[in-house]
């Protein structure tokens, strides 16, 4: 039986050039797999060039389109364009309050795209009428708006402009949502001036707070983005993504529109949105963005390491077998290595013993080499490795491996700006590994430069509790394909099989934890089965590649929270 599709209704303006307004809501809807009721809230007179006139539909007419889809196509997420008048924007906000108010348990969703004037020139928009109801019908009411720097000046009050200081657009955001709105994104495809190689959205929700970075694309048929991004996001929620996750796959669209963006007139072309946008770069798909932490710029901006795919901190060499030992203590740690693990990672939360732990397994390190990650611990590991350099030790006792420190996402958040520029600093010595359960997550850890990326967890997991279900095997392919860096596979993998299946997904290597309990015997025992089972998996993809044609994963991942 063929999956029904969510349902999104679009009411928005109708483009006679083609470019935006529900032309561009079409093409967008359709590369997410939904389906979209195009409701006709304007006409309009326009060209590439410019609007000519605009003519709202009478307030009776909208109520006829929505009471007849209301019989029939019920949405799951409404996202408004350009409505034209008071008296529409009064009817839009009536109707989200009845769908809510007949559909408690699954409340539809509102995104409202602020369109209130054209970006290529002509016909305004809106007058102030227009500008109070949104103030007081549409923004206490919305899930998301997704205007421009202009449109968030003018919703505030203020002079509409795309110029002025960079800091001013997150406080832009926060006076929105103070207004009602639950999440804004201010998109900057508009910015006037500033970074001419990037393209920087400031998105503030309910998960995520940071600039949204992509490279800008070299084009002057734009028409539409502004279109393609609001019903792109309203796309991602109806299939259930969070507010941040659907801005995410909404910048990833709109981006890949852009690059398939064409001539249409003597004016700018219109963007073209199409599936094609999630197969993941290697693919001809849409690059991921970079997130920042707060209001940082994401660090692979700030510190020069945006012209490339290589991480800003030392690069991770994969384990030749594909296995990463997690395990607790600094005994272990020599184990697992005389186990023949070659990359390991020392995972011991409390501080009580830390020092003795961090001081077996840097010993063990020293001796066997592979690779060496400290989970949360960075400053004492930093702070070992000083003293082990001030006591200029003889060469044979130092390390001959790769050290790194493993981050989970709070734990970077929670971060002093000291503590960044600490960290920064270590680059050129460590290796920086990033938790990741999310597609904001993914692209934070991306924008940070990391040198490997965890997606996790890939299954039930009992080691730590998760808000997050699991990604599962589509949810690591996605990761793969889109991650700048190499993503290793963690949570919930006991068994051989398990280790195979999840190995024919691509990922570089495989953490083990709870397989491998037991004593030292036990683990030399234990590591050949699992290493055979990840070259198991490994060859089974191989093989599918080359009888299949090497498909890549076109779908965007599933929702995980």
């Amino acid at each position: 039986m063929t999956r029904r599709p969510p349902i999104v209704w679009s009411i928005a303006g109708l483009d006679t050039a083609g470019g935006a307004g529900l032309s561009a809501d079409q093409r967008a809807a359709d590369a997410l797999g939904v389906h979209l009721c195009p409701v006709v809230a304007a006409m309009t007179a326009q060209h590439s060039k410019g609007v000519q006139a605009v003519q709202p539909v009478a307030a009776a007419w909208l109520e006829a389109q929505l009471r007849a889809l209301m019989q029939d196509l019920a949405p799951a997420v409404i996202k408004t364009g350009l409505l034209g008048s008071a008296e529409l924007v009064h009817t839009v906000a009536r109707w989200v309050d009845r769908l809510r108010t007949e559909h408690p348990d699954h409340p539809v969703a509102l995104v409202v795209d602020p369109v209130l004037g054209a970006s290529a020139g002509g016909s305004a928009f809106a007058n102030e009428a227009v500008l109070d109801a949104y103030q007081r019908h549409l923004l206490p009411r919305a899930t998301l708006i997704t205007p421009n720097r202009a449109e968030a000046r003018r919703l505030l009050g203020i002079p509409p402009s795309h110029e002025g200081p960079r800091d001013e657009v997150p406080d832009l955001a926060a006076a929105l949502r103070l207004l009602g709105p639950d999440n804004v994104a201010i998109t900057g495809g508009d910015a006037a001036g500033g970074d001419t190689l990037h393209c920087l959205d400031w998105i503030d929700t309910e998960q995520a707070q940071g600039w949204l970075s992509a490279p800008r694309v070299d084009t002057l048929h734009n028409h539409g983005t502004g279109c393609t991004f609001a019903t792109g996001a309203a796309a991602a929620l109806a299939l259930g993504h969070t507010p941040a996750d659907a801005m995410v796959l909404a910048k990833m669209l709109t981006h890949h529109a852009l690059t398939n963006s064409h001539a249409a007139g003597q004016g700018p072309g219109p963007v073209i949105a199409v599936a094609g946008f999630a197969r993941g770069p290697a693919a001809g798909g849409a690059p991921l963005p970079w997130l920042g932490l707060g209001r940082e710029l994401p660090w692979r901006l700030l510190h020069g390491a945006a012209a490339d795919q290589a991480p800003l901190f030392q690069p991770f060499a994969p384990p030749p077998d594909g296995l990463y030992g997690i395990v607790d203590t600094g005994e272990r740690i020599a184990q697992a290595l005389d186990a023949g693990l070659h990359c390991l990672q020392l995972r011991h939360k409390p501080r009580e013993g830390l020092t003795h732990h961090l001081a077996t397994a840097l010993q063990a390190h020293a001796r066997a080499g592979g690779a060496l990650f400290v989970n949360d611990h960075w400053r004492e590991l930093l702070a070992a490795l000083s003293t082990t350099h001030d006591k200029a030790q003889a060469p044979s006792t130092q390390p001959t491996g790769v050290l790194g420190v493993h981050l989970g996402q709070e734990d970077l958040l929670a971060l002093s700006t000291t503590d960044r520029r600490a960290l920064l600093e270590a680059r050129h010595q460590l290796m920086l590994g990033l938790s990741s359960h999310s597609l904001w997550e993914l692209a934070r850890a991306a924008g940070c430069g990391a040198s490997l990326i965890a997606c996790g967890p890939v299954l039930p997991t009992t080691t730590k509790d998760m808000p997050w279900r699991p990604q599962g095997e589509d949810n690591l392919r996605w990761w793969v394909a889109h991650s700048p860096v190499p993503v290793v596979a963690i949570g919930g993998l006991l068994t051989p099989d398990e280790l195979q299946r999840f190995a024919a997904c691509g990922p570089t290597a495989l953490c083990v934890v709870r397989a491998l309990n037991g004593d030292a015997h036990a683990m030399r025992s234990t590591v050949p089965v699992l290493r055979w089972a990840v070259q198991a998996g490994r060859a089974r993809a191989l093989a599918a590649s080359a009888e299949l044609g090497n498909p890549a994963n076109v779908t965007p991942p599933h929702p995980v929270l």
